[in-house]
């Protein structure tokens, strides 16, 4: 009895003094391994040809028949070896931190294109790399629209300020007849019509402000298919500089003014299906002729 009560004993001893088992599959958690995260443990370093140089002959015996003389045979022979395998390695740190960015691409941006269905046949005028990764970047994260602001926003990508009018037939009942304009009186800010939009003022570019008239009302007398004509006003050209880290000598120019064929191009294809775009360049202006030189 005495021994069974000791073996008993020790039974319970081992099961409570015993490590619990790990579930599979086992963790970090389970060994007692788990340490915070080194920040620098996975960061890519960029090996030159003298490092690996340096490295190499650090490994080489030592003697007589094994010299450290820069002007040793042994010596350019590591160097001549070395400076292959640091060029490889800075080839491939470019790939890693460059050509695998469509924002910084250069070598791999034909690739990058013929990927992505570019070069667009709406940008009918040669390009700069410049402008081809800015197309290539608004290809990959364009998420569409049929908004106002979205045609605008892909205007002022491509590098033009244009306005939006929109257009819809008289309603009696609803409309007015002589002048209709509406005053601003604020508050609320944005003035809004009885539709709940912002009630813009001349030439369109701002809402209107207090005690200013607003621009003339969007409508006249005339069928129905006028609600499905818009106007797009470019106010202004396209300026594209020269730059030396996206330009090519001897391929780009100092200035080039870009007419908006490409614009007038990705509208036409994206606007909605039943309805009609009208270009309006009467307040074309240049802006500033030095904008965006140093």
């Amino acid at each position: 009895m005495k021994q069974s009560a000791k073996r008993l004993a020790r039974r319970r001893t081992n099961s409570t003094t015993k490590a619990p088992r790990c579930p599979r599959p086992r963790t970090c958690q389970c060994w007692g391994l788990c340490s915070m995260p080194d920040p620098t443990r996975d960061k890519h370093v960029t090996r030159t040809g003298e490092e690996y140089a340096d490295a190499f002959q650090r490994l080489l015996p030592l003697g007589q028949a094994w010299p450290r003389g820069e002007d040793s045979v042994l010596m350019r022979v590591v160097r001549g070896l070395t400076r292959i395998w640091g060029d490889f390695e800075i080839r491939a740190s470019k790939l890693l931190d460059m050509e695998s960015d469509p924002r910084h691409t250069i070598e791999l941006l034909p690739d990058w294109e013929r990927n992505w269905g570019l070069p667009d046949p709406c940008y009918a005028e040669p390009q700069s790399i410049a402008e081809r990764q800015l197309a290539l970047v608004m290809r990959m994260t364009l998420e569409g629209g049929q908004s106002r602001q979205f045609f605008i926003d892909v205007a002022a990508m491509l590098g033009y300020t244009i306005t939006i009018t929109e257009y819809r037939p008289f309603f009696i009942a609803m409309d007015g007849c002589g002048d209709c304009r509406t005053i601003g009186a604020l508050p609320p800010d944005p003035v809004r019509n009885q539709w709940g939009q912002p009630i813009p003022a001349p030439p369109g570019d701002h809402n209107v402000s207090d005690g200013e008239l607003s621009a003339w009302p969007n409508y006249g007398l005339g069928p129905l298919e006028v609600r499905y004509y818009w106007t797009v006003h470019v106010h202004m050209a396209k300026l594209t500089w020269f730059r030396v880290t996206s330009g090519q000598t001897g391929v780009d120019p100092h200035l080039r003014i870009g007419l908006a064929d490409d614009l007038e191009c990705l509208l036409n294809r994206w606007k909605p299906a039943h309805t009609q775009i009208i270009f309006d360049y009467t307040n074309l202006h240049p802006g500033d002729p030095m904008e965006g030189t140093p």
